[in-house]
């Protein structure tokens, strides 16, 4: 029980840490990650805010990931969910300050980004699934055979083209992000030695199955008696 409750505990703090990121990135108004101009695009053209809009992208690539065969964890759902969630507080009660030098604002930009890299040690570390997009740059190199750098890259630069077309704030901050963000996370998983692919992540199907264990043995223990 401690074991699971830490893991929680490690998934959350993760995701807070991951909100606080990504709010620092929109903040420093130096232009979107490609993910943050498509939600920032699609927030605009249905009037809800920036973290509905993530949320709901999460759970259409959730379903869109499951029938691609992606198996889904307790921190996929988690994620989803509640990095919108924390975004919108943090972005409606103004807790992450915006400044107009921009020095500030490239500091805080890359700060964002080492933020995020720290976020992805505890949530990916918490061994509880990966995040919906994550999920979809792994079901895809599966499906094609291509490469997770050209994968990736043409992920993000479909929605960022998306997110432009549909008014999100493209800038210099977008370039930096685009091209700095994978080296930044790499830096902070080396920095805290951290290897991800020794991470041996616990799924819904691996719990439902344990589920299903228990109660035929709690079953079979009945008719004995």
């Amino acid at each position: 029980m401690k074991a699971v409750i830490y893991r929680i505990f490690r998934l959350f703090i993760g995701l807070i840490f991951y909100a606080v990121g990504i709010v620092m990135t929109i903040n420093a108004n130096l232009g979107l990650a490609p993910w943050d101009v498509f939600h920032q695009g699609l927030s605009k053209t249905m009037n809800i805010s920036m973290g509905q809009a993530s949320i709901g992208v999460g759970l259409m690539l959730i379903i869109s990931n499951s029938f691609l065969g992606e198996r889904l964890g307790w921190g996929t759902i988690c994620n989803m969910f509640f990095i919108g969630f924390f975004m919108d507080i943090l972005m409606f009660n103004h807790l992450i300050p915006i400044f107009d030098n921009w020095i500030l604002q490239l500091m805080m930009l890359l700060l964002g980004m080492f933020l995020i890299g720290i976020a992805s040690i505890f949530y990916i570390g918490a061994s509880l699934g990966a995040g919906p997009r994550d999920g979809l740059m792994i079901a895809l190199t599966k499906k094609t055979g291509k490469s997770v750098r050209f994968i990736r890259n043409s992920i993000e630069l479909s929605v960022l083209s998306l997110g432009y077309i549909l008014g999100g704030f493209i800038g210099v901050g977008t370039l930096i992000t685009a091209l700095a963000i994978g080296y930044i996370v790499q830096f902070t998983f080396k920095l805290f030695h951290f290897e991800v692919n020794k991470i041996q992540h616990r799924f819904i199907d691996d719990d439902i199955k344990f589920l299903g264990r228990m109660i035929s043995k709690k079953e079979d223990h009945s008719e004995v008696e």
